[in-house]
């Protein structure tokens, strides 16, 4: 499937197309809409880079709900 995206930024915005794209793969991968597999064949990248990169992006690898971060931490207390 491939989908075409129109963009309209203001002038003031300084980014470019590729930061754009690779914050919208991230944004999919972290919804799970992507497996990091399928978003780094997207983007070019190996699996390790694009894992490696995730936090200049703002995404976390270690995705916790409330309860499930609860719980990890009360285990090493």
């Amino acid at each position: 499937m491939n989908v075409e995206l129109s963009l309209k930024l203001p002038d003031t915005i300084q980014v470019s197309k590729k930061d754009v794209e690779m914050i919208m793969i991230y944004a999919l991968f972290e919804k799970g809409i992507l497996t990091s597999g399928q978003a780094a064949e997207i983007v070019g990248l190996s699996k390790k880079t694009f894992l490696e990169n995730a936090a200049q992006y703002g995404v976390s690898l270690f995705q916790y709900d409330e309860n499930e971060l609860s719980e990890e931490v009360s285990q090493w207390q």
